[in-house]
């Protein structure tokens, strides 16, 4: 008797923690709207298309013969450069598998290209690497749907996609580059882009919210760069710019 009365003490209690932890996350699957904030650790790149004589040196009328600044190009890359955001989330639960949400952001993430020149270097101060950095502070406003699975005890995944706008808050000042001499010369972001982007990511529910870990892709639609003659656009016909992004939203 007494070990049936063991037995059934535990399924009741088994039974009570396994209804309460349906009701964790705060009741937040009840909720027509809700908000919070988030953290992310982003990666970017940019694909570089090339001009049909990238390689050519850079030459200056205004210099003695042959007036170059630059030697030959031997490439140009854009290795991944790391930064960080932080944001809000504002949600819309449409229905119990699918969401709107708007995640606006303030992203700080510069950009980077690398030049290697042919060697031995004359006419770049005696290198044959140069790294310009594209200075970004951006705002991103991107609007997407999330696709839920159902809900498995306190854990459920999703797949979510959409449009962000971004917008480039470097200051004029920071890139004024005018009196400059051209090795000297700045890369700058347009003021404006639009990006395409599509993610996984999971939803943990603890007692009173709920935490998602997402990883997330975008992709610019068009060139994000500001043309300018100088040594370091010249080579350049278009980049476009690719996003990693690992978020964690707390709801």
């Amino acid at each position: 008797m007494s070990r049936k009365l063991t037995l059934f003490v535990m399924l009741f209690l088994f039974a009570s923690g396994w209804a309460k932890a349906q009701n964790w996350g705060g009741g937040i699957d009840q909720e027509r709207f809700n908000w919070g904030f988030s953290f992310q650790y982003i990666s970017s790149e940019l694909k570089l298309w090339k001009n049909k004589d990238w390689r050519a040196p850079y030459s200056d009328p205004t210099l003695p013969p042959p007036g170059y600044v630059t030697d030959q190009l031997a490439s140009i890359s854009s290795p991944p450069s790391v930064g960080f955001g932080i944001g809000f989330v504002v949600n819309s639960q449409l229905t119990s598998n699918l969401d709107a949400r708007f995640t606006p952001t303030l992203v700080f993430n510069d950009r980077v290209i690398q030049y290697n020149y042919v060697q031995p270097a004359v006419y770049n101060v005696g290198t044959s690497m140069i790294e310009k950095k594209v200075q970004a502070t951006v705002i991103d406003l991107p609007i997407g749907l999330k696709i839920k699975s159902d809900r498995l005890m306190n854990f459920r995944a999703y797949m979510i996609g959409g449009l962000k706008y971004s917008m480039d808050l470097a200051s004029g000042k920071k890139t004024n580059d005018e009196a400059a001499a051209p090795i000297d010369k700045l890369i700058k972001n347009k003021k404006s882009f639009l990006s395409y982007e599509a993610g996984i990511g999971f939803d943990i529910y603890f007692e009173y919210f709920k935490m998602s870990p997402e990883f997330k892709l975008s992709y610019s639609f068009k060139d994000i760069m500001k043309h300018e003659s100088n040594p370091f656009m010249d080579p350049i016909q278009k980049a476009k710019l690719r996003h990693f992004t690992f978020s964690l939203f707390f709801e």
